[in-house]
């Protein structure tokens, strides 16, 4: 199993009230420049965020939210830091309650 890191937020902040299409461009060149493999995705409404333990996470953001989901856990940290109003944690996966870490419930 694999520890996942979240950063966790509405999507009217991430997307009309914070820059975060720069962010993702700004992180993006970053990964180039060091030859280092993409290590974080874009999850909109996040499956994980239905399962009972995650609850009382799920019930302080405004809903549709959206996750920021890297295996590293230094970027998670540097996000909470630049865009100041996201919940973070972590989880487990693949299990049996998380068997895709980057599932989604949001429909196209």
């Amino acid at each position: 199993m694999q520890t996942y890191h979240y950063a966790l937020a509405s999507q009217r902040y991430l997307f009309e009230e914070e820059p975060f299409e720069e962010v993702l461009k700004e992180r993006h060149r970053y990964y180039k420049e060091k030859n280092k493999e993409i290590d974080f995705w874009v999850v909109m409404q996040p499956a994980f965020l239905d399962l009972p333990e995650m609850q009382a996470i799920k019930a302080k953001c405004p809903q549709p939210a959206v996750a920021i989901v890297s295996t590293n856990p230094t970027f998670v940290t540097w996000l909470k830091l630049r865009l100041e109003y996201v919940y973070i944690g972590e989880f487990q996966a693949p299990s049996e309650s998380i068997p895709d870490p980057l599932a989604s419930l949001a429909t196209v």
